[in-house]
């Protein structure tokens, strides 16, 4: 698969403003377009018009009271040549703008603008670029990006699976997003398995071709949560975000999958609960639920009226995630609405337990999308502003 048939196959963001702005939300489109450029002006100048002080006496003193104000005429005469200077003055002033003042009077500094300029419009992020990876015997790729991360306040990336065939159709895919446990790489998931698990599922029509982003975390225990300048949740939501403009994916909720091991597996979580309107499916891998419960509180109205598949699972000697954990959250996800599975596997906290589940994992994930396929869309639409404040 070539550089140019991928890239032929991004940034398809451009046909419509409202799909990559706010999926599923054509009617606020509007809402989204740029504001005017900043030199358009917000109301036309305004002259005020010249006034002479008549109450003055001839000799500049105060009036005499009862007396009529007397005209000397070296003084109108000035007057007008004084009238005639500022005229000129205003006129250069309109053609040339405040420099005028500096060419004509010589001045240091420059004359206030006639009116405050209208505030620039915020123009979108920046793409980044994906960087072609190798292409695998069944066609699938595993491209990269890296970007400047506004919720970071740095550096920003991921790794994108691109599923065979990407190149040659114009088919819209869904999205499942990887987070990765305290300490590991993006690519951990790669040396799970990932790609060809994958790349077998589709073939077997098991899960519908598919794109999966895996999201590079920072450094330490964050457990992909806001802490101070570093919004690793908020980041997790950005990269959505810039999926949704650089390739084709189906923008809405139906079509959004997240899923973590062990750190990513509490974070996949709180990101679903957290942003209810964007994701339909989460799934915890040796993750824990610390602390969720206000979460899972304020998304319930959401997930009662529109579903949402859920699966947990745990290994029974873990002692770094307690596996009995997953059974009474997976309970609380139920009473809320969700379709929710959990379960306790043979294993410990290790990457041997989550390979060993991880054809399992997937296919869940694939079996999903086929059915919020088949489900009429919510009554809200997807993909809308997040839901935390």
């Amino acid at each position: 698969m070539s550089a140019a048939a991928k890239q032929s196959r991004t940034q398809v963001w451009m046909d419509s403003l409202g799909e990559w702005s706010w999926p599923g939300r054509a009617a606020e489109a509007v809402e989204a377009l740029p504001a005017p450029p900043s030199w358009v002006p917000a109301f036309p100048p305004r002259l005020e018009p010249l006034t002479s002080g008549a109450s003055a006496g001839a000799t500049g003193g105060s009036p005499v009271p009862g007396e009529q104000p007397r005209t000397n005429p070296a003084l109108v005469v000035l007057a007008t040549l004084i009238s005639g200077l500022i005229a000129a003055c205003c006129a250069l002033l309109l053609l040339h703008g405040p420099g005028g003042f500096e060419r004509v009077l010589g001045r240091g500094t420059s004359a206030p603008p006639r009116v405050a300029a209208a505030p620039e419009a915020s123009a979108p992020a920046p793409l980044p670029t994906l960087l072609p990876g190798p292409t695998d015997a069944a066609g699938s790729s595993i491209d990269s990006a890296s970007y400047t991360s506004a919720a970071l306040g740095g550096e920003g990336s991921f790794h994108v699976y691109l599923p065979p065939g990407f190149a040659e159709t114009d088919e819209r895919y869904p999205v499942l997003y990887l987070l990765h446990g305290n300490e590991q790489r993006a690519t951990a998931f790669l040396q799970l398995g990932l790609q060809g698990e994958l790349d077998r599922l589709i073939a077997a029509h098991e899960a519908p071709p598919l794109i999966a982003v895996m999201i590079q975390g920072g450094q330490g225990a964050n457990n992909w949560r806001d802490h101070g300048s570093r919004g690793y949740e908020s980041y997790v939501i950005e990269v959505q975000e810039l999926i949704d403009r650089m390739l084709p994916t189906q923008a809405s909720r139906a079509s959004r999958a997240i899923a973590g091991d062990s750190m990513g597996g509490y974070g996949a979580m709180n990101v679903a609960l957290g942003n209810p309107h964007r994701f339909s499916i989460v799934e915890s891998w040796l993750g824990f639920f610390n602390g969720l419960e206000d979460e899972l509180r304020a998304a319930q109205p959401v997930i009662a009226r529109e579903g949402l598949h859920a699966y947990l699972y745990g290994g029974a000697s873990d002692s770094i995630a307690d596996p009995s954990e997953n059974a009474p959250f997976a309970t609380r996800l139920r009473d809320a609405g969700a379709s929710a599975h959990s379960a306790v596997y043979v294993g410990g906290h290790t990457m041997e337990t989550l390979a060993a589940h991880l054809h399992h994992m997937l296919l869940y994930v694939g079996r999903s999308l086929y059915e919020n396929r088949r489900k009429p869309a919510g009554l809200r639409p997807a993909g809308s502003a997040p839901s935390r404040p």
